[in-house]
Formats: C-alpha cells, sequence, structure tokens
C-alpha cells in the first residue's frame, strides 16, 4: 500500500472514531402517573452514576442526548412519591409513555425508630441546615447547564434568551463565600427581545439612579427616546434585579448561600419561618421528609437595594432524605403579608406572590449539587392605561390586565460537574461574563450536541409567536 493510501486510510479512521465519539443517542418520551395518566413534570431523567440528565417539562415529557459512550449504561426516570423506573439506554422505548406508581413510606414506623432522631419539622430541618458542610461539595468545581429566561404577560412573551452557561463555586459554604462564585454565558441559542417597547418604568428608574433625574413614567413619550438608551436601562434593571449573579450570590440561593449575613436559612431562621412534618414519601428507594413550610413571627424580607422587597411570608415545601439529611428539593414561594406589601403588590404587580422559587438537588459521589432551579418574579413595566376608580364599559375595553402585568421566568437546568483541578484553575484565567445580553455567533454542532430544557406545547406556541412578531419588528 502506497503512503499516501496509508495516510488517507488513517485520516478516515480518526475521522470515524471521531464521529462516533460525537454521535448521540437521542431519548423522547412522557412520563405520567400509572393512576391518574396526568402528566408529572420535573421527574428526573439521568444516566445513573453520571451528572447527565435532564427533567420533564409541564406536560411531562423530555428529550435528553446520551453519548454513544453510554448506550450499555442505565437510564432512571424518578419523582418524590413515585418508584422509579430503570432500563438499560440501548433498551429504551420511546413509543409508550412512561408509568410511574405511588410509593409513599409509613409515617409512624419511621419515626420510632431511634430516640435520637428529630422527630419534628423544625428539628429535621435545624438537623438537615448542621449537615450541610457533610453534603455540600468541599472542592471548587465548575457546573454546565442551559438557561431559558423569559419575560412575558399573561397574553404573550416579550423576551426570551437561551443560553448555555457555566458556574464556578470554590465551595465556600461554611465561610459563606457567596462572593467566591462566577457565572459565564457561553453561547447563545435564541434570543428575541421586544421589551423596549413597554420599558418606560425602567427608563425613568435608571434616571432617577443614574442621572438624578426624576422623571414619572406617564410623563415620558416612547417615540422621543432612543432604542439604545431604552435597552441600556433595561440591562441595568435586569442586572440590578434578577441577573444571574443575583440569583445565585442572593438570598434566594437558600442553601448554598445559608451562612452569608441575614440568610433566609441563616441562624435565625426559625423567627421568618416554621417547619411541619407532613410525612414521608420515597425517592428512588430512599426515604424522604416532606415538610410543610410555614410563617413565623417575623416577616421575610430580601434586603434589595432601591426596591421595598420586605413584608413577606414564606410558604412552600422542603423535601429531605432520611438516612443522611441532603435537602433534596426546596419548594419556596413569599406571600405579601405586611400591610405595606400587601398593597404594593396588588397595585403593582396584581398578585400577593412576588417570588416563586424551586430548587432541586442532585447527588453525585455522595455530595449534592445544584440540578435545576425555577424562579418566577412580577416584574414593574408601567404598561398601558390604568384606571383611577370606578370605571365604565369603554374605559374598562382600554384596561386589559392580561397585557399589562408582566412577569419574569428563569430555567436552569445543570447537565455537567467538573471537578478536575487543572481544569477549574484554568477557567479561572479566562474572562467572566454573566450579561445574557451578550452578543455571540450562533454555532449550530455546539447546540445539536447539548442537552435542554424541553419546552411546553404552550411556550411553543409562545416562543413562535415571539419569532415571528420580532422578526416584523425588524423590519
Amino acid at each position: 500500500m502506497k503512503f499516501t493510501q496509508i495516510k488517507q486510510f488513517a485520516i478516515a479512521f480518526f475521522l470515524l472514531i471521531a464521529t462516533s465519539t460525537l454521535a448521540q443517542t437521542e431519548l423522547k418520551n412522557k412520563v405520567a402517573d400509572f393512576m391518574t395518566m396526568l402528566p408529572i413534570e420535573n421527574a428526573s431523567v439521568y444516566i445513573q452514576n453520571t451528572t447527565i440528565g435532564t427533567i420533564t417539562n409541564a406536560d411531562g415529557k423530555f428529550v435528553l442526548l446520551v453519548p454513544q459512550e453510554y448506550v450499555k449504561d442505565t437510564i432512571v426516570i424518578s419523582s418524590i412519591g413515585y418508584k422509579s423506573y430503570k432500563t438499560t439506554i440501548d433498551q429504551f422505548d420511546n413509543q409508550f409513555d412512561i408509568l410511574l406508581e405511588e410509593d409513599v413510606a409509613a409515617l409512624d414506623e419511621v419515626l420510632i425508630v431511634a430516640e435520637n432522631r428529630p422527630t419534628t419539622g423544625n428539628d429535621i430541618v435545624l438537623r438537615a441546615l448542621e449537615k450541610l458542610q457533610n453534603n455540600l461539595p468541599e472542592q471548587p468545581y465548575l457546573q454546565k447547564g442551559f438557561l431559558r429566561h423569559k419575560e412575558r404577560n399573561k397574553k404573550q412573551f416579550k423576551w426570551l434568551i437561551e443560553s448555555a452557561i457555566t458556574l464556578y463555586d470554590d465551595s465556600s459554604y461554611v465561610t459563606g463565600g457567596k462572593d467566591n462564585m462566577r457565572i459565564n454565558v457561553d453561547q447563545v441559542r435564541k434570543s428575541y427581545d421586544l421589551r423596549d417597547v413597554d420599558s418606560l418604568f425602567s427608563y425613568s428608574t435608571y434616571l432617577k439612579y443614574n442621572a438624578n433625574v426624576d422623571l414619572k413614567p406617564k410623563n415620558l413619550k416612547r417615540d422621543t427616546i432612543k432604542k439604545s438608551s431604552l435597552v441600556k436601562a433595561i440591562k441595568w434593571n435586569d442586572t440590578r434585579v434578577n441577573g444571574l449573579e443575583n440569583l445565585f450570590k442572593g438570598k434566594l440561593n437558600l442553601v448554598r448561600n445559608s451562612k452569608s449575613p441575614k440568610a433566609l436559612f441563616g441562624d435565625n431562621v426559625l423567627k421568618t419561618h416554621q417547619f411541619k412534618l407532613d410525612t414521608i414519601l420515597v425517592d428512588n428507594e430512599r426515604k424522604i421528609y416532606k415538610i410543610k413550610i410555614n410563617k413565623s413571627e417575623d416577616f421575610v424580607g430580601l434586603n434589595t437595594e432601591g426596591i421595598y422587597n420586605e413584608g413577606y411570608i414564606a410558604d412552600g415545601w422542603i423535601y429531605i432524605y432520611w438516612d443522611n439529611f441532603a435537602i433534596k428539593k426546596i419548594e419556596y414561594q413569599l406571600k405579601a403579608g405586611s400591610n405595606a406589601q400587601k398593597s404594593r403588590s396588588k397595585t403593582l404587580f396584581d398578585t400577593q406572590i412576588n417570588h416563586k422559587l424551586v430548587i432541586s438537588y442532585m447527588e453525585y459521589q455522595d455530595k449534592m449539587y445544584p440540578n435545576y432551579i425555577y424562579y418566577e418574579t412580577p416584574k414593574l413595566v408601567n404598561v398601558g392605561y390604568k384606571p383611577k376608580g370606578k370605571i365604565d364599559k369603554e374605559e374598562e375595553a382600554l384596561f386589559n390586565k392580561e397585557e399589562r402585568y408582566y412577569y419574569t421566568v428563569q430555567e436552569i437546568l445543570f447537565t455537567e460537574i467538573i471537578q478536575d483541578e487543572e481544569i477549574v484553575a484554568q477557567s479561572l484565567e479566562q474572562d467572566w461574563d454573566a450579561d445574557i445580553f451578550s452578543k455571540k455567533p450562533y454555532d449550530k454542532e455546539f447546540w445539536e450536541n447539548y442537552n435542554t430544557l424541553l419546552e411546553s406545547e404552550e411556550d411553543e406556541k409562545l416562543i413562535k409567536d415571539l419569532t415571528k412578531r420580532s422578526t416584523l419588528f425588524k423590519q
């Protein structure tokens, strides 16, 4: 065989290896309750003993891309309160829905096992917080994830960004080192933004805090303001209120930042929260406490600069493993509690729920890492006609609540954990940019091999509508 033929053969061989390495198996299905046939939202779908996975959407559906090297491994589908479903990836059937059966432990049996075990909801949560130093990571690490950030009113999307992100955490839980976290936007898949049409509130607030100009939104006219100025104001307001860094470094990162000053789950947690044991469930063959979060003697506050973000009552659920007291999931919301907050929330947002949060964790090498985050909050935009007092039918037609009141949703799915010290150290030498407005070229090959959150059917329709309106707006 001639040298050139050998060379060509070698090149072809290595290309074949590279292609097979990049090849993916797509798992696509729906998860539902065995008895009711209703979809199960936020069920975990992952490859056993790895961090590769996803969760089901509001319709119970998911898509997971599995690298070819894992096709002989086990896929696990689990949800708290249900028996898990397991099969090898090469035997997975995309044609038939996956039905999960309920699985509940006996509460009375569990509570009499040992005298030194906590038996009340408050004591169980306090024990879980004490155990965080054992259950959270001890070494710096990176996490790769997918972000879907959307802003909408009740009728349509106004803003949508889908990005691949990287989180760096130096595991400073014990010292409360929330500032030793970094976030970077790696790639952008979608970016549609029509909010400059509705952004007079952000612009007036920006002028007040940055130029000492106090103008009411009602005295501003959209057609007299440059679009670039509005976008600058929006960007400033997003970073101030609900940017990625605020989400990870702020008080609502309840577990990770519980050692920070005035943390919501800090030393005085019982002054603002009460916890009541509800029952014992099963999660992937492990007993797990289901504990109700209730109000306590004091209101909850977030101390947001320039915003009255106080006077709340906490509500929700927390799920804690029986065996090691690791926190698996928190469903948390802050409702207006004080008279001042009730009035503000009703007038500005038409809702009493100001913050809605879901954080779930994955166990990897005996430590708990963030797996999925959902954060929803209403947003001030000062859009459209606002009636005063009694209104007639003609005025009522102008006042459309579905278009006036906005809210923002951030969803983050983490898909990979990197612990290699050299890779982590090298990443810190690069520039980090948490700006979700960042302009980045679309990399088709990157997204073909990256796990994302599957849109719900409702979101898919709204995204198509936003895409169409965005195209017309640019024209």
